[in-house]
């Protein structure tokens, strides 16, 4: 599947606009001015002065919440030009302000979208102001039905697709879920996309488009580049179809079915000459100890190299005694010490006799329960034929602030999102790319975000920045810290302590005199109080951040955990 050019007064139409420029005064850059679309569609956002008529912020607290503190919508949302690679002069985006906060905003669609016997196309951007290392930039497009009506925004409000990239830890991948309706129990269950592609992670504007065919086959976008085909039939799980034939539940395997294939001969016997206490080795009668070989030379001497401490207290350390050296002469030798025969393996050795194992009469094949007709089965031939849709809502958690959306379209054609496309995404991405050389620091004067920093390059620098990371995380969501960062969480203790005593040390010699025994042992005993304190505090920060999220496991869920619909 091919996203089609777009038409040729879409073409005309975005040269017209090209023609008003501004000259960026910090990089020199010649940037177009942003001009409203004329394109229509049954949704078409580009945040314009009068978006707040539309958007309507969320501060519900999220399904099955007690803590009204970390689990409200406190998050803020803002309409405003990016700060970071701005590409388009006065194009203003959605943008999540607050860090480590939930956010939820949703805008009513003007009539329900109904993509049944149609194709459906949604498309947005996503620029990542300060990259993404935990979070999510993920849409839903919600059911239309009478909780959208009466309820505010939340993550239980019932959607159709969920579409859009999400990272934490491990998890990097742009999703496609939608949810599917069985037409027997009237129960509905997510589809989630197999092998999912990477998000992009920088800070230029990138544009996610999914479309659906009315034949059930769907295509993900990047960047207008194809990264996933595939069919609502066969690339989601679990399949929207069941098994026509099942696994009989009630069938149960006989007590008399013998399903062991090989069993020990009955009829075998143990030979009599089987020796079963053998040892397996034996010590070799015909070993000779070698000519050369030093029986009376010890193994180890004292070092006679070893000198006796200036500070050496007998009186308080006890006789000094030097240190103990491999015995140079032993080195020349074959040898030295007692000499004893080797081992070499017993030929009468046998082991325990068991019986060998033959083809069992028996047997009777592997048991399988009866397969009948699923009672549950269902064939649904067009599953692209979603629900309609009433809403569009963002309801996520990051880590990252100034994540921006834009130029939104959800309609029923390709050619008209291709021509959107023309005349946003495309005209700002050339100015972005150009700006992102110009503004590139040196490498030596690169900002490094936690996950960015090396050890040995700044080790003080290492310690804070992942120690504060960590307890940031923790505080909100203790397991996700664990998971996202369990360098820190197993070896925080260790590596504070190890890092405070090396720095001690290095202050207490500063004099350069070195430091006296009782100095070490008082700079070991202030460093362990140090490393248990730090340890404490992670600790607190996972303890605090576990009462608050109460019995959820995971607050960053990547689909509603509202109640069973």
């Amino acid at each position: 599947m091919k996203y089609l050019a777009p038409a040729l007064c879409a073409l005309l139409a975005s040269t017209a606009r090209a023609e008003e420029h501004v000259s960026d005064a910090e990089t020199g850059i010649d940037k177009p001015v942003f001009t409203p679309t004329n394109l229509k569609a049954p949704f078409l956002e580009q945040f314009t002065d009068d978006w707040e008529t539309r958007w309507k912020p969320s501060h519900a607290k999220k399904e099955d919440s007690k803590s009204d503190e970390d689990w409200a919508y406190v998050g803020e949302w803002s309409v405003e030009e990016p700060t970071v690679l701005p590409g388009i002069a006065g194009d203003k985006g959605l943008v999540v302000k607050n860090p480590a906060a939930h956010h939820a905003i949703s805008a009513k669609f003007a009539q329900p979208i109904d993509n049944k016997a149609k194709d459906l196309v949604v498309q947005y951007e996503v620029k990542l102001q300060k990259g993404l290392e935990c979070g999510g930039a993920y849409m839903k497009l919600l059911r239309n039905d009478k909780a959208l009506a009466s309820d505010e925004f939340s993550n239980a409000s019932p959607y159709v697709i969920m579409f859009g990239p999400d990272k934490c830890g491990t998890t990097n991948k742009v999703h496609f879920i939608f949810k599917h309706k069985n037409p027997k129990t009237g129960e509905y269950e997510e589809k989630h996309m197999k092998s999912p592609p990477s998000i992009k992670n920088d800070k230029l504007t990138h544009l996610y488009t999914l479309i659906v065919k009315k034949d059930n086959s769907f295509e993900l976008l990047i960047d207008n580049k194809s990264v996933k085909t595939g069919s609502l039939h066969e690339d989601f799980t679990p399949a929207v179809n069941p098994s026509a034939e099942i696994d009989d539940p009630n069938d149960k395997k006989p007590e008399d079915w013998i399903d062991e294939a090989r069993i020990a001969d009955p009829d075998a016997t143990k030979p009599e000459d089987w020796d079963e206490d053998a040892p397996f080795e034996i010590v070799d009668q015909d070993a000779e100890k070698p000519d050369d070989w030093l029986e009376d030379e010890p193994l180890t001497i004292p070092d006679p190299e070893a000198e006796k401490p200036e500070d050496w207290d007998d009186e308080e350390d006890g006789d000094w005694i030097p240190p103990q050296v491999p015995n140079p002469k032993c080195e020349e030798a074959s040898g030295c010490g007692k000499w004893e025969p080797p081992t070499i393996k017993n030929p009468a050795y046998k082991g325990k006799w068991t019986a060998p194992f033959i083809d069992n009469p028996a047997y009777k094949g592997v048991w399988k329960p009866r397969v009948i007709k699923n009672p549950d089965y269902f064939e649904d031939k067009t599953p692209s034929n979603f629900e309609p849709m009433g809403a569009i809502g963002f309801e996520i958690w990051t880590m990252q602030s100034d994540i921006t959306f834009d130029n939104i379209y959800i309609g029923h054609s390709v050619d008209d999102a291709a021509a959107f496309r023309t005349e946003t995404y495309d005209v700002k991405k050339p100015v972005e790319e150009a700006e992102d050389v110009k503004s590139k620091p040196k490498p030596s004067d690169k900002p490094k975000s936690p996950s960015d920093l090396v050890f040995m390059d700044d080790p003080v620098t290492y310690i804070k920045e992942k120690l504060d990371l960590f307890i940031t995380l923790a505080k909100k969501d203790p397991i996700e810290a664990i998971k996202f960062m369990p360098e820190v969480a197993g070896g925080i203790g260790g590596v504070v302590a190890l890092a405070i005593a090396l720095i001690a040390l290095i202050a207490g010699s500063g004099s350069g005199a070195a430091p006296s025994k009782e100095d070490i042992k008082k700079t070991a005993q202030q460093a362990k109080v140090k490393a248990t304190e730090v340890k404490d505090k992670a600790a607190d920060a996972a303890t605090s951040g576990a009462q608050a999220v109460n019995e959820e496991v995971n607050k960053r869920t990547t689909r509603s955990t509202g109640k069973a619909e």
